[in-house]
């Protein structure tokens, strides 16, 4: 079970490796969900049943299932109907609150849109990976941008929500790439989106280049780096960002299937930290500190941890840089998250605010 908000709960059925056409150079999809098998109706259908017995129910619950992995929709529109049943039965009952599905750009029609609507369908989220065509073509996604452009129409016009996943680090990628399609996306005015670093996955063509050296990846440095300026500019855009980084597994943990590239356990984690010690440079900046041995920082309790750092490392950083030996986090349940306050310097007390939308960073990446 995901839990994508604090009332919003998510039912994963996954459909690996099915329908697609293309066997992109990254892709692993039984690696990544440790399935082979895909599941008929009865085994859909007893797996929502058992997830809806583990989740609260009432007023403000929202309860979804969600078709991961593959291309959903290009698989047969029977199987499509087979698979999506359970879900849909579940939907007029009341049961559940939402059907989700992901699949490719260049597999979205008016007929697919139809048959989705008509099982209801609210939500679906297109892998779109990059707007750079040259990039799409050495990951052998097998679609072009302009079907990332005409997919997206035909989910807005069905009035269903739109999300985007996209990969940074794929071959011939850069940040200005990267950049590049964000402001693409965002232009596209999608309800959601996910941000995944690209991995070097056993069993996959990305493996074979990596060890021919004909493929680098992103160190994990290099990959929060890119990954909070793409936060940063969805954000000012008020863009839902469901997940950045590749969702912890066994499989993943435990076998040793990433082979190279940016995988951490908690990779959104150490995105959120650099953007909150963003945050509080900026306003040391303001407040002319240069050095100082004690700070007071306010924060909404839920970004504490950002604040602080994964494992401190934002108290370590200003440690070395700015001398600070006590590092202060006090909470403020009134504010609202993505803000921070400098309340404290060495004793005296200062009032800098800022929120997470007002960094400077955001302006400057904008104007490119």
């Amino acid at each position: 079970m995901k839990k994508m908000g604090k009332f919003h709960y998510i039912i994963p059925v996954f459909v690996p490796d099915l329908g697609c056409p293309h066997q992109c150079v990254f892709c692993n999809q039984k690696r990544i969900t440790g399935l082979d098998d895909v599941p008929d109706r009865e085994k859909v259908a007893a797996l929502v049943e058992d997830y809806l017995k583990t989740m609260p129910g009432g007023p403000g619950i929202k309860r979804e299932v969600a078709y991961y992995g593959g291309s959903f929709t290009a698989i047969e529109p029977a199987l499509q109907r087979e698979l999506l049943a359970p879900a849909y039965r579940l939907l007029i009952q009341g049961k559940i609150d939402g059907i989700r599905v992901s699949t490719r750009p260049d597999s979205v029609s008016e007929d697919i849109m139809a048959l989705l609507s008509s099982y209801g369908v609210n939500t679906v989220e297109l892998g779109v990976q990059s707007m750079d065509d040259t990039v799409l073509f050495k990951s052998g996604r097998g679609h072009s941008s302009r079907d990332v452009l005409r997919a997206s129409a035909f989910v807005k016009a069905w009035g269903m929500n739109l999300g985007f996943q996209m990969m940074i680090g794929l071959p011939g990628d850069s940040e200005k790439a990267d950049l590049y399609t964000a402001s693409e996306l965002i232009a596209l005015k999608p309800d959601l989106v996910r941000i995944y670093p690209c991995l070097v996955l056993k069993g996959t063509r990305l493996a074979e280049m990596f060890e021919h050296g004909e493929y680098n990846p992103l160190t994990i440095d290099r990959a929060v780096k890119i990954c909070r300026k793409l936060l940063l500019m969805f954000e000012r855009a008020e863009v839902n960002i469901v997940r950045i980084g590749l969702q912890p597994s066994e499989q993943i943990n435990l076998e040793g299937d990433v082979l190279a590239g940016p995988y951490h356990p908690a990779f959104r984690e150490l995105v959120e930290s650099a953007v909150a010690r963003d945050q509080v440079e900026y306003l040391l900046k303001k407040a002319a500190v240069e050095k100082a041995v004690e700070i007071e920082i306010t924060v909404p309790e839920q970004d504490v941890s950002f604040v602080r750092g994964h494992k401190g490392g934002n108290v370590e950083y200003f440690k070395q840089k700015y001398g600070i030996i006590r590092y202060a986090t006090v909470i403020n349940f009134n504010l609202q998250r993505g803000i921070v306050k400098l309340t404290g310097v060495d004793g005296r007390k200062v009032d800098y605010t800022v929120s997470r939308k007002e960094l400077p960073i955001v302006d400057k990446i904008l104007e490119r």
